[in-house]
């Protein structure tokens, strides 16, 4: 597997970037889209949030969730609640508010709009 792309000069190679941050850095900036999307339907817990996330293969620690959860909270995008629990203590469950929806359309557009660039871009480059 590929982790590190090299230029190579006749004596010298140079480290250009290391494949795992540029994916790295491309999963962060779709997370506040993708968290928002996995609460829009129904109000969801941390762990909730977390496994439904991995289940599409994206992959989120709770050190990355919780403070975007707290920032979109801030931002008033999204809202929770406190709710007891028959297996533990209780649980806060997220929910998306109608300003949060807005700003999930929004980012939807983005989101199709780069997605469909990206696309064209990569196909003219292979063709």
């Amino acid at each position: 597997m590929l982790s590190t792309l090299y230029y190579k000069l006749p004596f010298y190679t140079f480290e250009l970037m290391k494949i795992d941050n540029t994916k790295a850095q491309m999963r962060k900036g779709v997370l506040e889209l993708c968290i928002l999307a996995s609460i829009s339907k129904e109000r969801k817990y941390a762990i909730e949030i977390i496994n439904h996330l991995k289940s599409v293969k994206l992959i989120v620690v709770e050190g990355t969730l919780y403070p975007l959860l707290a920032r979109l909270k801030s931002a008033g995008l999204l809202s929770y609640e406190w709710e007891e629990s028959s297996s533990g203590p209780p649980r806060k469950y997220y929910r998306i508010s109608d300003d949060g929806m807005l700003f999930l359309e929004e980012l939807n557009t983005t989101w199709n709009e780069l997605h469909n660039s990206v696309i064209s871009l990569t196909q003219i480059q292979q063709a």
